[in-house]
């Protein structure tokens, strides 16, 4: 067990380069994705599995991909695995080690209830995250206090290989268990789940096929290979961190001081002005003290989401450039480094991350890849673009059997975006039903054709190494500049149309689309335009205040469903609160009622009674939120490009909430209230959207596609009522008059 065979299997099956059974099986068109682990593990064994998502045409060959994964088994049977496989796998593991990251309380606490099971005492923590485990002169076993490059010896290393050759051995067609999992099986089974009523069929293997994958082809005729050595490995000159972070033991008030002091914000290293290329912040880490940096660079540009065709050909192109790129990212993913592509309604954004020795070069060849050899990102033929477009098309009809609550949810977040910025499932649906490999190789190549580019580099790199990784980019992607006034605008979110107090709120009703769903569901949102940071932080506290009694009422009291919750949502400056519950007991009408029955109650049953006291308890708990200090790199690298996305740049925003927060009193809260819920000024801004089942106890009448609402109709303002084909016509509505 100590050995931890099962690792070193687990990264030969599983791997993703070049020459891997992945790569075979992808060619041949049968396979999305693949992964190789431990599956049970128990007090007396364990079992290896080997798990394959299937394409559509790879279900027909199910034996074929077996056969493939026992051609694999069989070279590691009779092919010695070289020696660099395992040194890598035990550097990757010590890598990971030295550099771990803080994670969640209670899967920590989980791993170590587990851990103590199966080591003693002195590994409970690193006993199931190391591989360096090893016997010392009394048996006993020991943990490496300092990194290890490689095993300590010669005969630590045979023992590893026994281990994992004597785990091979036992990987035979004799002792394999085979499940297939598809909805083309309904109807055709003849069993059922005890617990979960699940059908199934077992049958014995056919002997012609057990004798297939007995014989099976070997690896050399298909192609498949041991990876190559991992380049990507960094060497120690590259792990030094260059402003090191003091460790250790601190004292309460050192760690209160800690908190509150300001974060250094980016600094702005690049601005050509409004003809130039470039605008680039910057921050050095005096933080993490980890030698990882994280590179953002985005394109703006207007032209490549300008349309439902646009996006599923954007989506088309980040499943082939993720898909394609994956053979050479892979040996980069083992040892931390990581990219992202992603087209966006402002332009096509880059990411990448990871130990900073080897970034550099990896961004290149990855941005190389994307923007000058388009052709080698995109499918062969007509089959394999089949391929991926049907893995498209499968996840937008994946939308019909979304729970009832996710469609109310989907729908009314439509009203509040532009349509430029998020077109709708049935858009998209049509949309792709009719793009060919013409389509996406023509988009592909006006992709990186123009625009303007913004960029954030922080991490354990220092200015001059920020420059030079932009002029490589720069370089590299080589794009024609276009002119301030082309760059795309920012998100303006829709607002509601406003109703008066007593009205009736508006609302979008839609019948749920999965036939087989019993469940209705209901949402309220009231929307707050206030851009100011006292309203933004106001709206959380209302929140915090209401949810727990909001769960308590619906959930425990009335018993109404499973979920049950409130909760906000922010979209460019404006903030908005809803309250949501799904049930397969009463119908969307008897939900809607009894929410806005709490939220009509809200301010006599649990505003009027608080105290200052229990006010501030609220506040103190948000100002701690925001006073909580980023636990990686990556999340306070994010927090800054989101300001630096929007062109917000309030770098210290938490802290300005949280000096917002320190002065809100029972008043404040009241008055927003009576605002922005009540409307009882100038009305209030808030929606229902809610979706009706078409069968079991919460059933009614469907609910009319379009309700008539039309442009010639609609007013600016005023309670509207709309079906799911009435979207469209109101938030152009909503543009204009926005």
């Amino acid at each position: 067990m100590y050995d931890k065979p099962a690792v070193y299997v687990g990264h030969l099956l599983g791997h993703e380069g070049k020459g891997s059974l992945l790569s075979y099986l992808k060619q041949k068109g049968w396979v999305n994705s693949l992964g190789a682990s431990t599956d049970a593990d128990l007090s007396d064994f364990y079992t290896f599995e080997v798990a394959v998502e299937l394409t559509s045409k790879g279900l027909d060959y199910v034996d074929d991909v077996v056969e493939a994964i026992f051609s694999y088994i069989q070279m590691m049977q009779e092919r010695n695995i070289p020696r660099y496989i395992f040194e890598e796998v035990l550097q990757i593991n010590e890598l990971e080690w030295r550099f771990l990251t803080k994670g969640g309380a209670q899967p920590y606490a989980m791993s170590l209830v587990k851990s103590m099971q199966e080591f003693p005492e002195s590994l409970y923590i690193a006993g199931p995250r190391r591989l360096a485990l090893r016997k010392g002169t009394n048996g006993k076993l020991l943990e490496s206090e300092k990194p290890r490059t490689g095993f300590s010896s010669d005969e630590e290393l045979r023992d590893t290989m026994d281990a994992t050759y004597s785990l091979v051995s036992k990987l035979t067609v004799e002792d394999a268990l085979l499940t297939v999992t598809s909805k083309t099986f309904d109807g055709k089974t003849n069993k059922k789940e005890k617990w979960y009523g699940t059908n199934y069929n077992v049958r014995p293997v056919p002997i012609k096929t057990l004798m297939q994958w007995e014989n099976c082809a070997s690896t050399s005729s298909l192609g498949i290979y041991y990876p190559s050595p991992n380049v990507f490995i960094p060497s120690e000159q590259g792990l030094k961190v260059k402003i090191p972070v003091k460790n250790g033991a601190k004292s309460q008030s050192e760690l209160i001081k800690e908190r509150t002091k300001p974060v250094a914000p980016p600094q702005k290293i690049r601005d050509d002005g409004d003809d130039g290329r470039w605008t680039v912040y910057f921050k050095q880490d005096d933080r993490f003290g980890q030698p990882k940096a994280y590179a953002i660079f985005q394109l703006l540009t207007n032209e490549v989401y300008s349309s439902p065709k646009n996006a599923v050909l954007a989506d088309l192109y980040q499943l082939c450039a993720n898909d394609k790129l994956i053979e050479y990212a892979y040996d980069a993913g083992l040892v931390g480094l990581s990219f992202d592509v992603q087209v966006l309604p402002r332009g096509v954004r880059l990411t990448f991350g990871g130990y900073n020795d080897k970034l550099m070069k990896f961004a290149s060849y990855v941005s190389a890849k994307l923007s000058q050899e388009v052709s080698s990102l995109l499918p062969d033929d007509e089959a394999e673009f089949e391929r991926y477009k049907d893995r498209i098309v499968r996840a937008l009809a994946a939308f019909d059997v979304q729970q009832p609550y996710s469609h109310a949810i989907y729908y009314s977040s439509l009203l509040f975006l532009p349509k430029r910025f998020s077109y709708s499932n049935a858009e998209r649906r049509e949309a792709i039903q009719q793009v060919s490999l013409t389509d996406l190789t023509q988009y592909v190549k006006g992709l990186w054709k123009s625009g303007r580019g913004l960029a954030l580099v922080q991490g354990n790199i220092d200015k001059k190494e920020a420059l030079e990784f932009v002029d490589t980019l720069d370089k590299t992607l080589a794009f024609k500049t276009i002119s301030a006034a082309e760059i795309p605008p920012q998100i303006k979110p829709l607002s509601l149309p406003i109703v008066p107090m007593e009205g009736t709120p508006n609302r979008i009703t839609v019948s749920e689309p999965n036939p087989s769903n019993k469940n209705a569901a209901s949402q309220v949102i009231f929307q707050c335009l206030q851009p100011t940071d006292k309203a933004h932080v106001l709206i959380e506290v209302l929140s915090s205040i209401l949810s727990d009694q909001f769960y308590e009422d619906l959930r425990t009291k009335q018993q109404l469903g499973y979920i049950v919750s409130a909760g906000i949502k922010g979209i460019a400056d404006t903030r908005n609160i809803s309250f949501i519950c799904q049930s397969s007991i009463v119908s969307t009408q008897t939900i809607t009622t009894e929410i806005l029955k709490f939220i009509n109650g809200a301010r006599k049953n649990f505003l009027e009674p608080l105290t200052e006291d229990q006010v501030t308890v609220y506040t103190r708990a948000l100002i701690l939120q925001r006073f909580e200090p980023d636990k990686k790199l990556p999340t306070e690298a994010s927090r800054n490009w989101n300001e630096i996305a929007t062109n917000r740049l309030q770098f210290d925003r938490l802290r300005k909430e949280a000096s917002a927060l320190r002065l809100i009193k029972k008043e404040d809260i009241l008055e927003f209230w009576d605002d922005v819920i009540l409307g009882l000024s100038a009305g209030r801004r808030v929606l229902l959207s809610e979706t009706v089942p078409q069968s079991g106890d919460a059933s009614t009448k469907a609910p009319p596609k379009s309700t008539g609402y039309s442009k010639s109709s609609a007013d600016a303002e005023g309670s509207i009522v709309l079906g799911q084909n009435d979207v469209d016509v109101y938030r152009m509505n909503r543009e204009i008059s926005g």
